[in-house]
């Protein structure tokens, strides 16, 4: 029997993949002027961007029950193998949501079987992940081999982010104000990584043309086989400094692909403009 895989905005994947790679789609939220929009549905990361620069502060919730509710009846009712592939917990209350409402639709429906798993990544390298997920589960996978995948990709994952301003992280609570401070006016960037699905500063570099020699620095230092792997980068409208990383990665590692996307309408809520994350594995699974 086949396996859906299902996966949240938190992703950074574009809407048509969702309904191309037969994955069901849940959207996180964001809040605007009063108003509630649903992640990729009905708002753009343009709009977002364009709020915070005229000094809005947008505000994000997570995927609704009603939503994991509906789609996990429905696959219950359908006998649906499925696999949810969260955003991180450590940044979203939506992975420990999906599993008080699965194991309230599985009162109902005993034999609904739907593993949940925290990728512990954010934007494309959760992205990654699920494409991966995708793939396997296209290509007749097993229940158990896509699961083996999903943990080890999530294991493994690298993920490197740089922000314009760490206030907008620090203001929704993504790092501790203690880390936040003001670069622009000295063209200071902060890199951060992900640690236990949690954003932590870890440098200041002056200079964009010193952080994206960085960023390839230390994808020398954590990454392995990355001629061998699918590498991810999102940009918060940010797209000329994304196609300058895409170069230089690809001179400097020759990867089997580079994937660019928008982060979204949550994510980018709290980066706000002019961020830029890239994804990578720093071990590939054994399957590779």
């Amino acid at each position: 029997m086949s396996v859906r895989i299902l996966a949240d905005s938190g992703t950074d994947l574009p809407l048509n993949f969702f309904a191309e790679n037969n994955v069901a789609f849940f959207p996180l939220k964001v809040h605007l002027e009063d108003n509630e929009y649903e992640d990729l549905i009905d708002i753009t990361p343009a709009k977002v961007y364009q709020a915070i620069r005229s000094g809005q502060m947008p505000k994000t919730s997570q995927v609704s029950p009603q939503k994991f509710e509906e789609i996990f009846k429905e696959m219950a009712s359908n006998k649906e193998d499925g696999i949810y592939i969260a955003f991180s917990s450590g940044l979203s209350g939506t992975y420990q949501t999906a599993v008080l409402i699965r194991d309230q639709v599985k009162e109902e429906y005993p034999d609904f079987q739907l593993t949940i798993i925290d990728s512990k990544g954010a934007s494309l390298g959760h992205g990654l992940i699920v494409m991966a997920a995708a793939e396997m589960a296209k290509s007749g996978a097993s229940k158990e081999e896509i699961i083996k995948d999903i943990e080890f990709r999530c294991n493994h994952l690298e993920s490197l982010f740089t922000v314009d301003d760490l206030d907008h992280l620090a203001k929704g609570g993504r790092v501790s104000k203690a880390s936040a401070f003001v670069g622009g006016l000295l063209n200071i960037k902060p890199l951060l990584n992900v640690e236990d699905g949690k954003l932590v500063p870890i440098e200041k570099i002056r200079g964009q043309k010193k952080l994206l020699r960085r960023i390839i620095e230390l994808m020398k230092e954590r990454g392995t086989s990355l001629d061998k792997q699918r590498i991810g980068i999102s940009h918060a409208d940010n797209m000329d400094t994304a196609l300058e990383m895409k170069r230089m990665i690809t001179e400097t590692f020759s990867p089997m692909e580079v994937v660019i996307t928008d982060i979204g309408s949550t994510i980018g809520s709290h980066t706000g403009p002019g961020a830029i994350a890239i994804f990578f594995l720093n071990e590939i699974p054994p399957s590779s």
